[in-house]
């Protein structure tokens, strides 16, 4: 019997990125080859077939973008901490995992239910319910040591600039040295959201404006890296069917909504 979901207004949107995957998976040419998607999908009771649009090709081609971010912290610290925060129904772990990292999913108390229903934890994968905004989890993802990569992926963007601001230079502070990927939308992507199908089908929308990742940088974070969906990764690009590359090069020069929206790697 499928599933049946009761999440809040922006937790209802982890809930595209898992049918762009699973969509993505059924594919001839799959991007992330994510077929657990398709199972989660089965299992639960919603109406998937309501979100329309780009913006499910879109999540596909984000998270190829954070994936890679996250295989370059791997590569030069195989051993290394990895907390997803707001992590939604993501199998990043699985797509990405070397057989060493440490890897903590963290989400507030609907979210991580319904996963629980589906994901367990192991020796290297645990699940904590909790905020981003809130610190009762820093200890917990720091007390092995080493290296930690922290990544927020389409959370963020759905809370006001001030609130934003507040834990990024919390982060900063607390795990100095360490990495953080967040995803950024300028202001025309901002004022477009209405006109997006699959924005038209759920309640919740996008305020964080930041048209210049760069500029985050006086709250203790250095810009390493900014990908659109017109310049990802050479090697994330590669992956790519060639009708999409060909695509996301013109649209990233030419449709100002895909320009301003970056995927960006810091250093804290």
């Amino acid at each position: 019997m499928a599933e049946s979901v009761d999440l809040g207004e922006i937790q209802e949107t982890l809930l595209i990125p898992l049918y762009g995957r699973a969509r993505d998976a059924q594919a001839t040419t799959s991007v992330l080859d994510d077929h657990t998607a398709i199972d989660l999908v089965d299992a639960i009771d919603y109406d998937f077939e309501k979100f329309r649009g780009p913006s499910l090709a879109g999540s596909v081609l984000r998270a190829a973008i954070f994936d890679e971010f996250v295989r370059d912290f791997l590569r030069e610290h195989p051993d290394g901490t990895v907390v997803d925060l707001g992590c939604g129904l993501s199998t990043r772990f699985h797509r990405v995992d070397n057989g060493r990292v440490r890897w903590f999913d963290l989400d507030v108390p609907d979210t991580m239910s319904l996963r629980r229903k589906y994901f367990e934890d192991t020796d290297r994968y645990t699940m904590i319910t909790g905020s981003i905004f809130d610190e009762d989890w820093y200890d917990a993802v720091s007390a092995r040591g080493g290296p930690i990569f922290l990544l927020s992926e389409a959370v963020l963007l759905y809370f006001d600039e001030e609130r934003v601001h507040d834990v990024l230079r919390r982060l900063s502070r607390r795990f100095a040295g360490g990495r953080l990927a967040v995803d950024t939308g300028g202001a025309l992507m901002m004022k477009s959201q209405d006109s997006n199908p699959v924005f038209r089908a759920l309640p919740a929308r996008m305020v964080w404006t930041c048209g210049d990742p760069r500029a985050l940088e006086p709250l203790g974070i250095k810009l390493l890296d900014s990908r659109t969906f017109g310049t990802p990764q050479r090697s994330v690009a590669r992956r790519w069917p060639s009708t999409t590359r060909f695509l996301m090069t013109v649209l990233g020069r030419f449709a100002p909504p895909v320009r301003t929206y970056k995927m960006n790697l810091f250093e804290m």
